[in-house]
């Protein structure tokens, strides 16, 4: 637990910042959330005018936490990654073999960076292709921002937790969207479920940091394995479609898992 001396310390930080602190006394700013890097990379971005407020935290984990947060009045979402605690092992081989970050080594501190890049070069072209993602809107270090997702400050609910009232259509409009990603943004998910798809009366793909593009070593594995969780999810709710077939469809090819 930490102490409210520091709490309110690391609030200050931020509001000599310029920054609004909303909901001050419901969502304190944590010391192991904006360590020093931290302060800066949001130091940076507030100077560029990319973040005007900081609210409470819509979700945390292991490896990040995301913020509400405002520009000039519009929601947005702070995706913060904890740089001791990322899973570091994991970005990295998520990193190797991808072309386009396959020379980044280092240490944590470097990889977590290379990582919130990555990820804001997958959202930008899975937005640019037209897919349902939170729109881009900028990064430094380990803070990624992005469009907020929801109303009223309350995020859009995970898939697994919504009442679908037509699962069949959801589950086509997903499916049309791993095509579409990998088709026309030339990436892979690898890492989709109903965890990190949203739904705001129509489904929204989040959490591209680990996404590859379509020349990875695993990217045929990856596909497959995205294809395999939501037909998993879907089958609880209605008929889907022969995970070869949808593999044929979205490649051109029928080969199988190597």
């Amino acid at each position: 637990m930490v102490r409210r001396d520091v709490l309110e310390r690391f609030d200050r930080k931020i509001e000599a910042m310029g920054v609004r602190i909303k909901d001050a006394d419901q969502m304190k700013v944590r010391e192991d959330v904006f360590d020093e890097v931290t302060l800066i990379a949001l130091y940076r971005l507030v100077h560029r005018k990319l973040i005007s407020a900081v609210g409470g935290a819509i979700s945390t984990g292991k490896e990040g936490n995301v913020f509400y947060g405002e520009q000039d009045g519009r929601g947005i979402a702070i995706k913060i990654y904890r740089i001791q605690t990322a899973n570091f092992k994991a970005m990295t081989e998520y990193l190797a073999g991808d072309r386009r970050f396959a020379s980044v080594r280092g240490s944590r501190k470097e990889i977590v960076f290379a990582w919130t890049r990555k990820e804001y070069s997958n959202l930008t072209r899975a937005y640019e292709a037209g897919l349902p993602v939170p729109e881009p809107l900028g990064f430094d270090r380990n803070i990624l921002l992005m469009e907020f997702l929801g109303e009223d400050e309350v995020p859009c609910p995970q898939l697994r937790l919504v009442d679908l009232g037509d699962p069949a259509a959801a589950y086509r409009q997903i499916l049309d969207h791993i095509k579409t990603l990998y088709r026309q943004a030339r990436l892979v998910h690898a890492d989709l479920s109903e965890y990190n798809i949203l739904y705001c009366e129509k489904p929204y793909i989040i959490d591209m940091g680990q996404a590859v593009t379509r020349d990875h070593p695993r990217a045929f594995a990856f596909l497959l394995r995205d294809v395999k969780n939501v037909n998993r999810f879907f089958s609880r709710y209605c008929d889907v479609l022969d995970e070869q077939e949808i593999m044929k469809e979205i490649v051109g090819t029928s080969r199988r898992e190597p």
